[in-house]
């Protein structure tokens, strides 16, 4: 399998096909849903945690035991080699990756097509 790095300094965007063969295969997938519990509640990537964006900054300014205490998964590392963003459409996960790149994680990655693509491509 190929494998995957999202480690370019700013911004790197994934595609559907790029995280398609990561979801339910890597191990290093974290994939962090930005939209609001509401949105994320009428459907979701598989395997995504739900922080919201307005809580991400908070969220990862947390110490490892808050982190895993409150979203059930390991606190990514600053230089997680597979952590991607997502939210409907692509805009709001570019902001929460400008507030995480400010607290260190310079390897964050943006599913610019979102929600929005996964449910079309995937006949949701």
């Amino acid at each position: 399998m190929k494998r995957f790095f999202c480690h370019v300094q700013g911004t790197k965007d994934i595609s559907y096909e790029e995280l398609k063969a990561l979801v339910g295969k890597s191990p290093n997938l974290i994939l962090i849903d930005v939209r609001s519990e509401e949105e994320v509640a009428k459907g979701h990537i598989p395997g995504c945690t739900n922080i919201p964006l307005d809580t991400v900054e908070t969220a990862f300014a947390m110490n490892p035991e808050e982190f895993k205490a409150k979203y059930g998964i390991k606190k990514p590392q600053l230089d997680a080699p597979e952590l991607v963003f997502s939210c409907q459409t692509g805009r709001r996960s570019g902001l929460a990756i400008g507030k995480v790149q400010q607290l260190g994680y310079v390897t964050a990655c943006n599913y610019t097509g979102g929600y929005s693509e996964w449910s079309k491509k995937e006949g949701k």
